[in-house]
């Protein structure tokens, strides 16, 4: 495949850069620390690749083609994302927020990867771009999700760890009031980003 390379950059910087999902595991990091926030990473994982199967078939421009589905899927991730913003107000380094909460779950986050529209545009691209030319088809499939879910993974991971290592800095009442807002306006600023492209 002479596109691996590319491919796999692409992959590397689309997952890397900042979105939704980096933005909630370096939360998760920084709130119940790395152990904890694995079922979330590997949620993540599991609901990107069942999407980036649907995408590499053609079922990712089938969805995104239709005006309702593509309205609905901003509604849903950028409600989401307004309503974590609303909950990192009290967020806290010790995993004791207010209201007993608990890290997203690895089914929770599977399935707000069908409401993240940067995973799909991130699965629509990819596909389009670089799905090997292999047969059969399910082949194809196969090797395309294998390999930008190998690529995903750890870069999931520097999120998350990222919030573990904060997470013993932010005991500090002024740092955690300091870095929660910052959290909150990037979590904002996502969720509006999905009515900008």
């Amino acid at each position: 495949m002479t596109t691996l390379l590319p491919f796999l950059l692409f992959a590397f910087v689309s997952s890397i850069t900042p979105g939704p999902n980096n933005i909630l595991l370096t939360s998760s990091g920084i709130r119940f620390g790395f152990l904890r926030s694995i079922p979330h990473m590997f949620g993540v994982i599991a609901g990107f690749g069942v999407m980036l199967a649907l995408c590499a078939t053609g079922v990712g421009n089938l969805v995104m083609a239709m005006p309702s589905a593509d309205f609905l899927l901003r509604v849903v991730g950028s409600g989401y994302l307004i309503y974590l913003a609303w909950q990192l107000r009290n967020m806290r380094a010790d995993g004791q927020d207010e209201g007993g909460s608990q890290p997203m779950s690895f089914g929770a986050a599977a399935l707000f990867q069908f409401a993240n529209p940067k995973a799909w545009i991130m699965g629509i691209t990819g596909a389009a771009a670089f799905l090997p030319p292999l047969q059969p088809a399910w082949l194809a499939v196969g090797v395309f999700c294998l390999l930008f879910s190998a690529v995903n993974l750890p870069c999931l991971g520097v999120w998350v760890a990222t919030g573990a290592v904060l997470r013993r800095y932010l005991r500090q009442e002024r740092w955690r009031r300091l870095f929660c807002a910052l959290m909150i306006v990037a979590t904002l600023y996502a969720a509006v980003s999905i009515w900008l492209r």
